[in-house]
């Protein structure tokens, strides 16, 4: 970063004491306080504001999840056809994450949220009067653009309003309370709109949240200020890091409609390492660079950033299988596969009201080790038996993985975020959000590949043993996150 990027740009400050950078409090503060006591510029408003554009993205996820069986039906194509719902979304979110991570550090995070938030609107929009499956996926694809933009600024106008420690954690804790929050009432509004109004209106919903949300942000959020002076992108890198970012989110696909040896996935991979291997090039040769590579110097980050993609498979995986399994299976409709993943949305709830304390208790190794363990047993108790299948142990172990899973989460965003100053905050989010997009691209694609394969090769009895086979291999994902949780530090320095 250059001098003039420091100097004038209050939303990319590089100072690190409290006394010189006003956007920040003392952590006792925030914690004897109501969230929006924690920044000078942040108000309520304004963190209400962050923490809705955070909810719009995981709703979305959700919401579409439930109605992917209905969608397919409705448009007249096969199940893995309608992958491609989720697959446009994922390649455009998960490959302009880091173009969107880095500008918003450079022009401004508050403009590129509500800027985002305007885009998803209209794309939502686009998508709930798609006239054919085309268009639909088209506009899909937009929404991962937005998506793109609102992911990262939203991260990184917390991490850089509140200091590390404390206060960031509690934050974040609101952060994450705020995604569980979207995801339960994703599956349940999802369900409901389907059984009445039909697909349709899982997209229109987005609509009018997204330009209330815009319209506040426009008033609310810290004013976004321009870097003076040299403050380009970085077009060859901003190219190279998208292409190559979907190439690898769009492998795990070719792998489940062609087979994981196939010409077209080791190629799709190959075209990935090469454009990778330029970007770094590119980047290291870069005045500005979209990604500075000196970021992944902070060891905590880049641990933290590979537990996310785990996270991001889990959690993708686990949510479209139950969703399949339950109205394929068990024949549920979409309101109540909705409804009985309730208790999964409850465990994350809970996760908000005792992370943070939880984590200062225990550090963050430990809290990261317990948390995978938990979500682990718990996951390899859903589909293990028929009584399982049912109410009160399908609840219980349901409450066992949103609770575990969503700490996983906490955990893996204080570690993203650690010891990053906030002229990179942009960039740290983005790893994070990207991370975790493409985790979920690879768990969406193993999910389809293992059960539905499963499905269509006999009876529905083997495409449920197809789905529980799906489910123990996340019980191995999260037993991989665990050890690799031992890598990060058992205690954070936090300050108060």
């Amino acid at each position: 970063m250059t001098a003039a990027i420091n100097s004038h740009a209050p939303e990319s400050n590089r100072a690190r004491r409290p006394s010189t950078r006003p956007m920040n409090v003392h952590a006792d503060d925030v914690s004897n306080a109501p969230p929006s006591a924690g920044s000078s510029r942040l108000g309520r408003l304004g963190l209400g504001v962050t923490l809705g554009a955070a909810l719009v993205v995981v709703l979305d996820f959700s919401i579409v999840n439930v109605a992917l069986p209905s969608l397919s039906a409705a448009m007249g194509v096969s199940t893995m056809t309608a992958e491609w719902v989720v697959t446009a979304y994922a390649l455009t979110f998960g490959g302009l994450l880091v173009v969107g991570g880095r500008a918003s550090d450079l022009f401004g995070r508050s403009r590129l949220l509500v800027a985002g938030l305007v885009a998803f609107a209209l794309a939502s929009a686009v998508g709930g009067v798609a006239a054919n499956f085309a268009m639909l996926v088209a506009a899909r694809a937009t929404q991962g653009v937005a998506a793109a933009l609102v992911a990262p600024a939203a991260l990184s106008i917390l991490t850089t309003s509140f200091p590390e420690g404390r206060a960031r954690e509690r934050v974040l804790g609101y952060f994450g309370m705020t995604a569980s929050i979207g995801f339960v009432v994703g599956l349940v509004a999802g369900g409901a709109l389907v059984d009445t109004v039909g697909w349709r209106g899982v997209f229109f919903v987005n609509v009018p949240v997204c330009l209330a949300l815009a319209a506040l942000g426009h008033k609310a959020l810290p004013a976004a200020t321009t870097v003076v002076g040299d403050h380009h992108l970085d077009l060859p890198g901003a190219i190279l890091v998208t292409a190559g970012m979907a190439a690898l989110v769009y492998a795990p696909t070719i792998g489940t409609n062609d087979g994981w040896g196939s010409v077209p996935f080791v190629a799709c991979l190959l075209v990935s390492f090469v454009l990778m291997v330029a970007f770094l090039i590119v980047e290291r040769r870069s005045r500005q660079p979209v990604l500075p590579l000196s970021i992944f110097r902070h060891h905590a980050l880049a641990v933290g950033d590979v537990l996310m993609a785990l996270v991001g498979a889990w959690l993708a995986g686990e949510v479209l299988v139950l969703s399949l399994y339950s109205q394929q299976v068990l024949g549920y409709s979409p309101l109540l596969a909705g409804l009985i993943a309730i208790p999964q949305g409850v465990g994350g709830l809970l996760r908000g009201l005792v992370a943070a304390p939880l984590l200062r208790r225990t550090g963050l190794r430990w809290f990261l080790v317990g948390n995978w363990i938990l979500a682990a047993v718990s996951i390899a108790v859903l589909f293990r038996s028929s009584m399982t299948s049912h109410y009160p142990l399908l609840g219980l172990a349901l409450l066992g993985i949103g609770f575990g899973s969503t700490n996983v989460v906490f955990g893996g965003t204080v570690a993203g975020s650690t010891g990053v100053p906030n002229d990179e905050q942009g960039v740290a989010g983005a790893l994070v959000n990207a991370a975790r997009q493409i985790g979920a691209a690879i768990g969406v694609a193993v999910v389809l590949s293992v059960a539905l394969g499963a499905r269509a090769s006999a009876s529905s009895n083997d495409g449920a043993s197809g789905y529980r086979l799906a489910l123990m291999c996340w019980a191995g994902i999260g037993v991989a996150g665990a050890l690799l949780s031992f890598a990060l530090p058992g205690r954070r320095r936090t300050a108060g």
